[in-house]
């Protein structure tokens, strides 16, 4: 049962916004991120993949809570992208989040930017 306790999202607790700015595609997570909302991230990373997007922004501004399942799609996002010449840049983390990335050892493996803007002006 879903209490509302942080970490325990359902389907409804994430929403992804995908659109293109200039030559990269930035997705735009809003909610609690974990094992039962990943797949809602996965899906649109991987269609930017495969729709030529090789340079992903992910604007992480409205991202609450991010787990180790989160965690793992944004490397796996990370991989596709670097093996297709391009990268994942991490945008406006919350510290809740980016205290996730500093404990993990995570943060050294992305290119993080404070702000969207400057994600896009790199």
């Amino acid at each position: 049962m879903d209490r509302g306790t942080v970490g325990s999202a359902h389907r409804g607790r994430l929403l992804v916004e995908v659109r293109e700015v200039d030559t990269s595609a930035v997705v735009t997570p809003a909610g609690e991120l974990d094992h039962h909302t990943a797949d809602l991230l996965r899906e649109p990373l991987e269609s930017c993949l495969a729709g030529g997007y090789s340079r992903l922004v992910v604007d992480c501004s409205r991202l609450e809570f991010c787990d180790s399942t989160g965690l793992n799609v944004l490397l796996g996002a990370r991989l596709k992208a670097e093996a297709a010449g391009g990268g994942v840049h991490l945008a406006g983390m919350l510290p809740v989040v980016a205290r996730v990335f500093e404990i993990t050892g995570a943060e050294a493996v992305f290119t993080v930017h404070e702000t969207l803007e400057a994600a896009l002006g790199d």
